[in-house]
């Protein structure tokens, strides 16, 4: 599952509802026009970065753009375990 380093984020479950014209199950009745209930998924926003750690060794880390703007903010530090290595993102540009 994909999740974030920093901020533990994870995905988003829930439903959807679409109403539609049309009967669902009898013909009569107060559910007989009851919206279906769609599950969906929404994945959280993923970034992969170098980060040099507390040892001064860099690796590669996912941590969702929320955590990396709040990084920025504070002069490259995540926290005490990790900065950002000359704000180099991997992937997407």
């Amino acid at each position: 599952m994909k999740m974030c380093i920093i901020s533990h984020k994870t995905a988003n479950f829930g439903k959807t509802r679409s109403h539609r014209a049309g009967k669902a199950g009898g013909t009569s009745g107060p559910w007989s026009k009851k919206a279906p209930a769609k599950s969906k998924k929404q994945e959280v926003n993923l970034r992969k970065i170098k980060v040099t750690n507390d040892k001064g060794s860099t690796e590669t880390i996912r941590v969702s753009m929320k955590a990396y703007k709040k990084a920025r903010q504070n002069e490259g530090r995540f926290n005490e375990k990790y900065s950002i290595a000359n704000f180099h993102v991997i992937g997407n540009k």
